[in-house]
This record gives C-alpha cells, structure tokens and sequence, in this order.
C-alpha cells in the first residue's frame, strides 16, 4: 500500500541543462562561502550583513555605501579609533 504524498515509479532523468544550472549553482555558493571565508581570515567585514543589520535595527538612518563602509572598517582597524559598534 503506498504511503500518502509519495510518488510512484522512477524519479524523472535530470536533462543535461538541469545538471548545468545545478553545478553552475553549487559553485556559485561555494565561491560565495570562499570569499565570505577570506574576508574573515582577512578582517574584512561583511557589508551585506551590515545593510541587513542596519535596516533591522537602524531602520530611520539609512546605511554607508560599500565604500565608505570599508573605508570606516580600515580606519578602525588600521588607525586606532576602536572596534566598529554601531548600537
């Protein structure tokens, strides 16, 4: 008897445009997660978790642009003002 909300027979074959997308996507989130990694090692912030903690928290002031956000983060850490606490 078969289970409720399972299907029956073979699953469909993948199409060799389906198998692209899918290694096309997987090495997109692994380069993703490697820039994310090396920015890390690095001390390089993560501007788009930054804009997401902006707008969550902060959502009356609008966000640094990438550069400046950067350039804020440099200046903390090369130039002596202290760690970067927005709240």
């Amino acid at each position: 008897m078969p289970k409720s909300g399972l299907q029956s027979g073979p699953a469909p074959a993948a199409t060799p445009d389906d198998l692209l997308c899918l290694c096309r996507d997987t090495a997109l989130r692994w380069g993703r997660g490697v820039k994310r990694t090396a920015r890390a090692m690095i001390g390089q912030p993560d501007y788009d978790a930054y804009v997401r903690h902006a707008a969550t928290t902060h959502p009356d002031q609008p966000p640094l642009d990438k550069i400046a956000f950067f350039r804020l983060h440099e200046q903390r850490r090369f130039g002596g003002s202290g760690a970067f606490k927005c709240c």
